[in-house]
């Protein structure tokens, strides 16, 4: 690869977004951090939404910031967000109602009405996607329930990046590894689960078609082209779902090693060809989302740094404030294996008094209540390893295929201590980076699609070329099988 060029990511997650510049030059990748800005749910009335208006204005600000800095030529722009939620559009394609957070208490117990007119098993064996209260199919059935008067109106549903690539380009699609997390795509017959959408009484109609990663959706509405100086400037979707993208900038070779995009959630799987839908990946509750070239990820998601996130949160509230190096200054001080939680409990998965949950269940389950603030940091993070090694150990198990390494990838790769909690708990090495894994993902499926890159693995050798890792060995010991049994025993998820 000897061309030059520049691609503009927009790489939004649930804490923040921000624009960053690739710059392909030779045979090396450089970023450029353009604009950064916050996001997070807003509380209205008792529900959690997001606001994708300010979000999109956002992006707005940065193409200018872009054709100011750089001038008019770029050679793509592409998106990628978190999964599950959605907007609906009505038949002119305007935006009906403020998308709801993934979080709203609207889906709560919603599981036991969809078991109602489809059993479990029939909904995993059609979808193969893990079961959690915040996928789409339970957002959109809680709307079906409550008679939403949305639904009488909408005529298009577009998944969150999807919504801003229409308000980008004027088209309307959903982009394939995004569809996958609805919990109403099919991935065997790679088509929308209809038969799912006519049990439940789900309107199809809002459905629109379905496109790969990598397409190249057009250029720039004339009107936002005009507004910031950009013109025909092409839109491409990458993988669309911020893992999607991560994964597929994950530099690591061969078939052996597990992922962890680490953020928010936790991914954390391997890269398959077909899905893998079976009674035990049922049982570990796995999930099959879309990849890039056709693969699927088949992997599992954990709650991850949520939980230290909200506690940050919560201490702020009270008026202690931290940053995420001073929790992780305290927690490494903090006395190790004091006690262990499920990260995927129930408990945790909705905002509030994160630091007054985590000693709720460890009082609940008979185990020393931490107090201090690193102590619960370390708790949360001594967790969160030990779920790594009980969801590779599953994962080894489905897929028949050992794993002798881990790849962290994202902004959690930043943590050294999680990073070495990780290695120790697992027994296995871990390399961290690139900790921009996500927008770098994103901006190799466009350089891809633009042709500057020939395949998805020339450009893994990009990233092996142009980002630093680091290596983290594993020191196992007696204390971390010790509280790995404990784990075991306090897990709220048990497997067939």
């Amino acid at each position: 690869m000897s061309s030059t060029a520049n691609l503009i990511a927009f790489d939004l997650g649930a804490e923040s977004g921000r624009a960053v510049v690739g710059q392909l030059n030779g045979d090396k990748l450089t970023l450029a951090e353009l604009h950064r800005f916050a996001n997070g749910p807003v509380r209205i009335l008792g529900h959690l939404h997001w606001d994708v208006l300010r979000l999109f204005a956002e992006m707005r600000a940065a193409l200018g910031l872009y054709a100011k800095e750089y001038g008019a030529d770029a050679a793509g722009v592409g998106v990628d967000t978190w999964g599950v939620d959605f907007a609906l559009l009505d038949r002119q394609g305007n935006l009906l109602g403020n998308p709801y957070h993934y979080r709203d208490i609207r889906t709560e117990g919603m599981y036991e009405e969809v078991f109602k007119r489809v059993p479990r098993d029939e909904v995993f064996a059609r979808t193969g996607i893990q079961f959690m209260e915040i996928n789409t199919l339970c957002q959109l059935y809680s709307m079906v329930l409550a008679r939403s008067p949305l639904l009488e109106v909408a005529d298009t549903l577009l998944m969150i990046p999807d919504l801003f690539n229409f308000w980008l380009t004027g088209r309307k699609a959903c982009e394939f590894t995004e569809a996958t997390t609805s919990q109403f795509y099919d991935p065997r017959q790679r088509d929308w689960s209809w038969a799912l959408f006519d049990q439940l009484g789900m309107p199809k109609h809002i459905l629109t078609e379905i496109i790969p990663p990598g397409t190249v959706l057009g250029p720039l509405h004339s009107s936002l082209a005009e507004e910031i100086g950009l013109q025909g400037v092409q839109v491409i979707a990458p993988a669309c779902h911020d893992t999607g993208s991560a994964v597929a900038a994950v530099p690591a070779r061969g078939e052996h090693y597990a992922y962890i995009s680490s953020g928010t959630w936790s991914l954390l799987g391997t890269v398959v060809s077909e899905p893998i839908i079976t009674a035990k990946s049922l049982a570990y509750n796995f999930t099959n989302e879309g990849g890039v070239g056709g693969t699927f990820r088949f992997l599992k998601n954990i709650m991850g740094l949520w939980l230290v996130q909200e506690c940050r949160r919560t201490w702020a509230a009270m008026g202690e404030e931290y940053s995420y190096d001073d929790l992780t200054a305290l927690a490494m001080k903090a006395p190790p294996f004091q006690a262990v939680v499920d990260p995927d409990a129930e408990l945790f998965l909705r905002p509030g008094d994160m630091p007054a949950r985590i000693r709720e269940f460890c009082q609940k389950t008979g185990q020393q209540v931490p107090e201090s603030v690193g102590t619960v940091v370390r708790v949360a993070l001594e967790s969160l390893a030990l779920k790594y090694r009980w969801t590779i150990k599953g994962m080894e198990e489905i897929t028949g295929r050992r794993v002798d390494s881990i790849n962290i990838v994202g902004g959690g790769a930043r943590n050294k201590l999680l990073n070495q909690l990780t290695a120790d708990a697992t027994g296995l090495p871990v390399t961290a980076g690139p900790f921009e894994a996500t927008a770098i993902g994103n901006i190799l499926m466009q350089a891809l699609a633009r042709g500057y890159i020939a395949s998805l693995e020339e450009g893994r050798e990009l990233v092996r070329r142009s980002f630093d890792v680091t290596t983290y060995a594993p020191q196992p010991s007696a204390e971390w099988e010790d509280a790995y049994q404990r784990f075991l025993q306090i897990t709220t998820e048990k497997t067939g």
